[in-house]
């Protein structure tokens, strides 16, 4: 992430704007189980909040600074965060009750290694578990943002048809306001 980024995603604001909108836009009334599978938490301002809502999080984060800064954050709390990648996730077959990926797919540098995590996700997952998450929508404003970044948002036309050839059994996507949020299930059997 470049400063700008940076410094957004680990403001009060963008703290406030995950709790009073996108959280609940997201997850809905959706069971989220004991075990979450949390995605590319950057700061972990969504980290801090899912906390509250299940047992134990599992928090991946590829980039290593990250990483150090989340573990001393979440030390001696129900978050393990783990330093991997959402394209080789390194867990069992069926170990979590839902998963979610918020305001990070567009960090993912390609459309074979976003849909390498959707597919990666499916399989840590239990039968009738949730995948849920949102992120940005592509426009010029958001690309200057990212400027010096990773940046490629994903497709809200193509996103549920990639996520049920991922192996989940239901892919819904609805558009915002410059966001796409996405709820798949994985089949209950």
């Amino acid at each position: 992430m470049n400063e700008n980024h940076r410094n957004l995603c680990d403001s009060d604001r963008w703290a406030e704007y995950l709790r009073d909108e996108v959280l609940p836009w997201v997850l809905g009334d959706r069971p989220l189980g004991g075990s979450l599978l949390e995605i590319g938490p950057g700061p972990g301002r969504t980290t801090k909040l899912l906390r509250t809502r299940v047992r134990r999080v599992t928090a991946v984060e590829s980039d290593g600074t990250a990483v150090r800064t989340l573990k001393r954050q979440f030390r001696a709390t129900n978050v393990t965060v783990v330093h991997g990648s959402g394209d080789d996730l390194p867990f069992r077959r069926g170990r979590f009750s839902s998963a979610v990926a918020l305001t990070m797919l567009h960090h993912v540098p390609t459309g074979s290694a976003q849909d390498a995590l959707f597919a990666e996700v499916c399989r840590v997952l239990r039968p009738g578990a949730w995948f849920l998450g949102e992120d940005s929508t592509d426009d010029p404003g958001f690309r200057g943002f990212h400027r010096g970044d990773v940046c490629n948002p994903v497709d809200p036309a193509t996103l549920a048809d990639r996520l049920r050839a991922a192996g989940f059994d239901e892919a819904d996507v609805e558009l915002g306001d410059h966001i796409v949020r996405f709820a798949a299930r994985r089949n209950p059997r």
